[in-house]
């Protein structure tokens, strides 16, 4: 499903983003709590598949479950203020990416919290191991050391003259800046010259990338909230720049990013739906396992490479899990 169906489904009844009023309107019902770490639009794909299992699972949206949905909007200071308002709400379990759960575990040690995605919850903290995650805190990893390399080893099969890379991470954001270092070091490895782009704010993103013209050969942009909030504004100044561009997710191709390689997303908050199920059924969360992402989509823009001049090998082509036309 594409991502503009997804948009029209949210239209539809099942995912409206409802005020805050209807939690008090839905008292007696089971609540969730989701925290987008970035903006609606940016989450919707991979909201819709979460309540898509739900409802498969016999929690239907306003019938048997309340859901409340808020959005940071990349700006990560607004953890702390939806975590203490779901609790006040007494959310019964809470939903979220893993950058949002530090916040969410110092508001409450009660509340059940379900990661759709973590990059390193172990290592970060967020759990004490994957088997036995303990406390209230479970849900998926997509933590895998040699994704970077991958993504990067594709850049230069589509790119054979690759020669300087720029990296573009939320500076404010472990996880990023541990991306950032990873790239660094495979690329150099490689014997290429790295750019390395740190922004801690959405207003920092245009005079990077602008800064990049003639300077470097592609723009590897690491996973984050921020960058999630602001994807359209990056496809759109990278095209301007004419920069080829690697990402975490298929829905920078989509809106016209060059290729992305990384866990199908849809995918991992489709199984969170299963966790929730699990906790609304009364599961600890801490006896619940953190599994690991199993689905790993290429996806590349074959509209984007045409308009950059770049011709992309038929194998390529063949390997690719969905090509954008």
């Amino acid at each position: 499903m594409r991502r503009r169906e997804f948009i029209s489904l949210i239209g539809s009844a099942t995912v409206a983003w409802p005020p805050s009023a209807r939690a008090q309107q839905s008292a007696k019902l089971p609540t969730i709590g989701l925290l987008g770490a970035a903006t609606a639009s940016a989450w919707s794909s991979w909201v819709v598949p979460f309540v898509q299992r739900l409802q498969e699972l016999g929690w239907v949206e306003g019938r048997t479950v309340a859901i409340e949905y808020r959005w940071a909007e990349g700006h990560s200071e607004r953890y702390a203020e939806i975590a203490a308002e779901f609790v006040r709400l007494k959310i019964d379990v809470i939903v979220t990416a893993g950058s949002a759960v530090p916040a969410l575990k110092q508001a409450t040690s009660v509340v059940p919290i379900v990661f759709a995605v973590a990059n390193d919850p172990v290592g970060s903290g967020l759990v004490a191991s994957l088997t036995k995650p303990g406390g209230n805190v479970t849900g998926m990893s997509v933590q895998a050391p040699e994704l970077s390399g991958k993504r990067l080893g594709l850049l230069r099969e589509i790119l054979p003259g690759l020669r300087r890379l720029a990296i573009m991470a939320n500076a404010g954001y472990a996880a990023a800046v541990l991306e950032m270092e990873e790239i660094q070091v495979t690329a150099r490895a490689l014997g290429l010259e790295v750019t390395r782009l740190e922004i801690r704010r959405a207003e920092d993103i245009a005079p990077s990338i602008e800064a990049l013209r003639g300077r470097t050969d592609a723009l590897y942009v690491c996973a984050d909230s921020l960058v999630d909030a602001n994807e359209r504004r990056i496809v759109t100044l990278a095209l301007t720049a004419r920069l080829p561009t690697m990402h975490h997710v298929r829905e920078y191709v989509e809106l016209g990013g060059l290729i992305s390689y990384g866990p199908n997303y849809q995918h991992l908050f489709r199984r969170a739906g299963d966790y929730v199920d699990k906790i609304l059924r009364g599961t600890k969360p801490g006896d619940i396992p953190v599994e690991q992402a199993t689905r790993f989509d290429l996806v590349i823009n074959l509209t984007t490479a045409k308009g950059l001049g770049l011709t992309i090998p038929e194998a390529f082509l063949l390997r690719a899990d969905e090509v954008i036309e």
